[in-house]
């Protein structure tokens, strides 16, 4: 359910915000309009938030800044202690991932997030969002910003391109975590009761707003 991934994050902790600014070159492009994605879901949520993988709280933030209600789940104690350094006091930020954590007592309308999604397999994709589907509520929404390919055949055109160019922790990453392709992230909305779009952002990058019917 993604902490297989953890010790790699806590190890990332530190520079997150260092690569998400284009300071790391091989993950320029897969953080390229990182400031504009990170609007987009806001801009495309209602009502109380509740965002998986908060990391070190830049979305929070941002929706703190908008007068959004907003609850944080994070799995990693370091990614949680740099988030709460950032945010104000009231914000509460508690340990979890997508498919074990605490509900909020209050509704809640969107659940967000960014970067995070491909730690799931595609069958713990599907889990989580039929777990999602059963607390929220017709028009309420999934608003996730992720890593996803066109296709198989372009994530590995993608792998490839990435040896090519000597960005080896790009394709080791890419090879390593579950990556998946729109098809599959539209079939597994569609199944749970969510119509779905996406809108491209940079080369590894979608926005999908998933509304509850």
């Amino acid at each position: 359910m993604g902490r297989e991934f953890l010790e790699l994050f806590e190890d990332w902790a530190n520079h997150y915000d260092e690569s998400v600014n284009g300071h790391d070159q091989e993950y320029q492009e897969v953080f390229r309009n990182y400031e504009h994605i990170l609007d987009t879901v806001v801009e495309r949520s209602v009502g109380t938030v509740l965002e998986f993988g908060v990391g070190t709280g830049n979305l929070t933030n941002k929706f703190i800044q908008k007068g959004f209600k907003i609850y944080g789940i994070e799995p990693s104690e370091p990614m949680r202690s740099l988030a709460l350094e950032k945010l104000p006091e009231t914000v509460v930020v508690t340990d979890g991932d997508f498919l074990e954590f605490q509900w909020p007592e209050q509704t809640v309308n969107t659940i967000v997030s960014t970067y995070a999604f491909h730690h799931l397999t595609d069958e713990e994709k599907g889990a989580a969002i039929a777990k999602y589907g059963n607390y929220l509520q017709k028009g309420d929404k999934i608003v996730f910003a992720d890593t996803a390919f066109e296709s198989r055949k372009a994530y590995e055109e993608i792998v490839e391109k990435s040896k090519e160019r000597g960005f080896h922790n790009l394709a080791e990453d890419l090879l390593r975590e579950y990556y998946t392709t729109l098809q599959v992230l539209e079939e597994l909305f569609i199944e749970n009761g969510f119509t779905v779009s996406f809108m491209r952002c940079n080369e590894f990058v979608w926005v999908m707003e998933a509304v509850k019917q």
